[in-house]
């Protein structure tokens, strides 16, 4: 653990603890994502209709 604090320019090896961490969280939350993604049902075709009824929903907002 010393060395990889010494190599990635870490302060201190809590710091190093957190980044890994913080690493692991961001890989739970992409697989996730993934799997709901997987899990959504059938693909939607992105077309030239799917963008221009986007543009007639963004055009009706109000903010």
């Amino acid at each position: 653990m010393d060395r990889q604090v010494a190599t990635h320019s870490f302060a201190s090896t809590s710091e190093y603890l957190r980044e890994l961490i913080r690493r692991e969280r961001d890989l739970e939350l992409l697989r996730d994502k993934l799997l709901a993604g997987r899990d959504s049902g059938p693909a939607t075709p992105i077309d030239d209709a799917w963008f221009a009824r986007l543009r007639a929903q963004a055009g009706s907002l109000r903010i």
